[in-house]
């Protein structure tokens, strides 16, 4: 068996859309986001601020209200009425299910609208076991101790074979999968393995998780009505978010230590450098 396809800045520079002069911001993408918990709420503040700085033509933030204030203090553009959307985000900084604390009734029906649109579904922390029943195209992102609660094994032994870990996930819940990591390990719903190695070490700290998965979000709305057509579309937009996560972070890092909204700041900057490298059309 071949190994994993490593997953590179150029080609992750082919999936980043560029709007055109006749785009609106319904044409760019709508991503709804249901994330963030008054335990949390800053999992939706850097959830938000990544997507937008990626590039969607609008977020509608549908979360709890301590976040949703956040949210409207940092990104004031940010919209807090249900409407039309082209995917979702969904559970980052939100309680898992039986870990401590129930999944709301407000969240329950927030998750029910999403997973019963049939749009794209990304799914971060809290969300993770709706993989067991989501029909829609949809990507996990975990990191090794949440893919372990929801495949029932250890953690030690999702360290030990990501990528097994990742394949199997995949198979048991007909989705992509994300397994975040100094080195991200994406399988695709169709079996495409895929690797990334793009972020510095230093990205090892609180709110990282989050961002990446404002990131996948902006990207898979982007592309949301393709996804529908050929879901095998998710597991490279997966690696597409983590190569520009890891490249913005080495922009913020400069070698150092840095936090999760500078590293936000610099997405604007690192996209802007991908898309220059395209080659002309």
């Amino acid at each position: 068996m071949t190994g994993p396809t490593q997953f590179l800045p150029d080609d992750a520079a082919e999936l980043i859309a560029v709007p055109g002069e006749n785009d609106d911001k319904y044409r760019r993408g709508v991503l709804g986001v249901v994330t963030g918990s008054a335990q949390y709420p800053g999992a939706a503040v850097l959830g938000v601020e990544a997507a937008l700085r990626t590039g969607v033509g609008m977020v509608r933030y549908l979360g709890p209200a301590r976040a949703s204030d956040f949210v409207l203090q940092r990104r004031p553009e940010a919209v807090t009425e249900s409407g039309r959307v082209q995917a979702w985000l969904l559970g980052s900084g939100m309680p898992v299910p039986g870990q401590g604390a129930d999944r709301d009734a407000a969240t329950r029906d927030r998750f029910h609208h999403a997973l019963e649109s049939g749009r794209p579904l990304v799914l971060d922390a809290g969300a993770l076991d709706l993989a067991a029943s989501s029909t829609a195209p949809t990507v996990i992102t975990p990191h090794a101790g949440e893919l372990a609660r929801l495949m029932g094994v250890e953690a030690d032994a999702v360290r030990a074979d990501p990528l097994g870990s990742a394949r199997r996930a995949a198979e048991r819940f007909g989705v992509s999968v994300l397994l975040k990591g100094h080195t991200t390990h994406v399988v695709g719903a169709t079996g495409e393995e895929l690797v990334a190695r793009t972020a510095p070490a230093w990205l090892a700290t609180a709110g990282a998780g989050d961002a990446l998965a404002g990131i996948l979000g902006a990207l898979v709305a982007t592309h949301g009505d393709a996804v529908v057509d050929e879901p095998a579309l998710l597991g490279r937009l997966a690696a597409a978010a983590a190569v520009i996560h890891g490249l913005a972070a080495q922009r913020a890092s400069a070698g150092g230590p840095f936090t999760v909204l500078d590293l936000c700041r610099e997405l604007g900057p690192t996209i802007a450098q991908l898309v220059s490298t395209r080659p002309p059309v």
